[in-house]
């Protein structure tokens, strides 16, 4: 099954556990078609991705990741056996919502995760964000109060931020640059067994 196409690209979740799920309503939600998968085939998950809209499409690994603008919903430990679904991310966007939570600085080279990930995904371009939030909290409507909720992104190709900031206020959040991944982008990463300080923070932005 194709990923969908349109005039502003085409996006893909690739994990469909909990955060993936949660990043299929806020798309479900806004009626904007996304692929997701799995390194397991797609008929084992489609009566889940059914249950949460018909703008959420089952498909294999292979295909989503022809998408244009890829969430990397996997654990930490599985973003190399996803990057090696391609020989080059040239073009593509991948948004990293991994949290590298028990892997320690040395594991790391003493590089945030967010650029262990970058370096991985050859060619391509990442913004670490949407993964501040647990699962119950970034799949529900972000509409609260008058308010939208927050969602922190953090990169180090602004250009490539700034489009996945669009696409956050597209699905109903108020996305905050926090600058590059070496910077701000610490205060959303994990270190060893420490979370980041405003990981878990639940904020919501007001206008006005």
């Amino acid at each position: 099954m194709n990923t969908s196409e349109n005039k502003e690209g085409s996006y893909a979740i690739i994990g469909f556990g909990k955060i993936g799920q949660a990043l299929a309503k806020a798309f479900a939600r806004n009626g904007i078609e996304v692929a997701v998968a799995t390194t397991r085939g797609p008929e084992r998950f489609a009566s889940d991705a059914a249950a949460i809209g018909p703008t959420i499409i089952p498909t294999t690994l292979m295909e989503a990741v022809k998408a244009d603008i890829l969430f990397l919903a996997v654990r930490f430990e599985a973003h190399p056996n996803v990057a090696k679904a391609l020989p080059t991310w040239q073009g593509k966007i991948i948004v990293d919502v991994t949290n590298a939570y028990g892997v320690s600085p040395e594991q790391l080279g003493g590089q945030p995760s967010g650029r262990v990930v970058a370096q991985a995904f050859t060619g391509g371009r990442l913004v670490k964000g949407f993964n501040h939030l647990g699962a119950a909290i970034l799949g529900q409507d972000p509409a609260v109060q008058g308010g939208k909720r927050v969602v922190f992104l953090t990169g180090d190709d602004e250009r490539a931020t700034a489009e996945i900031a669009a696409l956050a206020d597209k699905l109903g959040f108020a996305p905050i640059n926090l600058g590059g991944l070496s910077e701000g982008g610490l205060l959303v990463q994990a270190r060893g067994t420490s979370w980041g300080h405003l990981i878990f923070k639940d904020l919501v932005k007001f206008n006005g």
